[in-house]
């Protein structure tokens, strides 16, 4: 991993200023939950400000992925850097239950930047790094993501706590000022060569018509569109667990989000070495993971529990990596910010009903067999689209897919 970072040195950049950033979003997160619970005792406000922080993705993730593909992509990632600043301080203004609407709004606004961030930066990658180290670079991608998890996750938990929520949403702001000082390097650098010419369509018609001209994007589209179903599942289980069927409280939720959070960051020593087959190890990686949530629905120890939620985090990160190293192979250059932003629209707004819908059927159904609901439903896309891979070549006679 060193090594790596040290070799690309722009990478080296988007790698700190993506754990800046996401570490100082966690931060704010649990403080804000927390904010919520003290102002208004309501979980449908807490509820209300996780929905609302999914739905600017529909409206702006391709926004996003469209302003990618035409302009600097650095400066995008600066200007919607600096555009949050304000509404992350505004929190702090927050001191009793009329003025919760600015939490609303606030976390609208932040969702909004993240919408349009994402696909930006994941369209970046591939224009500032070596082609031979996209795997690798992906790899690397679940390891800040594991950073951000355990770091922002568990440490913000003990942050709100010790030193006061306002000073985790004034971090939070500063967080954004300095992630965009770090990528102001790539200004000269990344992107450009690829935006010095605006692309000729930005219709959903046109995104569509690039991802079906390939079986592997197809995949990938399908993966992104039923995948957050199952995950939207997991996420709600997981405070669940701690709290109602291991009875560990408060702090199981954050040990269990650490177990992931290493998981995907040990994913890094077997997702960096894989050179061929990207897609069915991707995929296969997803079934793998789809046994493990069922084990979890049927195991009465938080050890164990613990243990699985890291091997799956592991297999996870593994798939995860694979498939945008997929994606990044496979979409040309000039419209991978318009596919990037569809996949990232479709997959966060799925997740957010997903999540929605778990908190309905709990109300119907215990969480250990809505648990192996959720497993089953990984291993069954799983199990479907590998059969698909395997249909494709078999009639092609030869390996097609990246």
């Amino acid at each position: 991993m060193i090594y790596l970072l040290k070799v690309e040195k722009a990478y080296r950049s988007l790698f700190l200023a993506g754990v800046v950033n996401g570490v100082g979003d966690r931060f704010s997160q649990v403080a804000l939950l927390a904010l919520l619970l003290e102002y208004t005792e309501s979980g449908l406000a807490v509820g209300t400000a996780l929905g609302i922080r999914v739905l600017p993705f529909l409206f702006f993730g391709p926004l996003g992925g469209a302003l990618a593909d035409r302009f600097s992509k650095p400066m995008i990632l600066i200007v919607t850097d600096l555009i949050r600043i304000p509404f992350a301080l505004a929190f702090i203004w927050v001191n009793d239950s009329s003025m919760i609407w600015l939490v609303y709004v606030s976390t609208f606004v932040l969702a909004a930047g993240e919408a349009i961030y994402a696909p930006t930066r994941k369209a970046l990658i591939p224009t500032v790094i070596h082609s031979n180290r996209i795997v690798q670079v992906n790899s690397l991608e679940q390891v800040l993501l594991g950073i951000v998890l355990v770091g922002g996750s568990l440490i913000g938990g003990f942050a709100s706590f010790y030193i006061g929520s306002d000073v985790t949403f004034i971090l939070n702001a500063c967080s954004f000022l300095f992630a965009s000082l770090i990528v102001y390097k790539l200004v000269d650098r990344g992107g450009q060569q690829v935006n010095s010419k605006p692309t000729e369509s930005i219709t959903i018609s046109a995104v569509y018509s690039i991802i079906t001209s390939s079986v592997a994007l197809i995949l990938v589209f399908c993966f992104e569109l039923f995948v957050p179903i199952f995950n939207g599942i997991d996420n709600v289980l997981i405070s669940v667990y701690a709290v109602q069927e291991f009875n560990i409280e408060s702090w199981g939720v954050g040990l269990f989000y650490g177990g992931l959070g290493m998981g995907l960051m040990l994913s890094f020593i077997v997702a960096n070495r894989i050179r061929k087959y990207l897609l069915i190890c991707g995929l296969v990686s997803l079934g793998v993971e789809g046994i493990f949530l069922m084990m979890i629905s049927n195991t009465y120890s938080w050890q164990l529990a613990f243990c699985f939620y890291l091997v799956l985090a592991f297999f996870s990160g593994i798939s995860n990596a694979c498939l945008d190293s997929v994606v990044m192979r496979v979409t040309p250059l000039q419209h991978q910010g318009k596919v990037f932003g569809m996949f990232t629209t479709i997959s966060n707004v799925t997740l957010g009903l997903s999540m929605f819908g778990a908190g309905l059927l709990l109300t119907v159904i215990d969480s250990r067999t809505l648990g192996l609901i959720g497993g089953i439903g990984y291993v069954i896309i799983s199990v479907g689209l590998v059969c698909i891979y395997i249909i494709r070549t078999l009639k092609q006679k030869k390996t097609p897919f990246i």
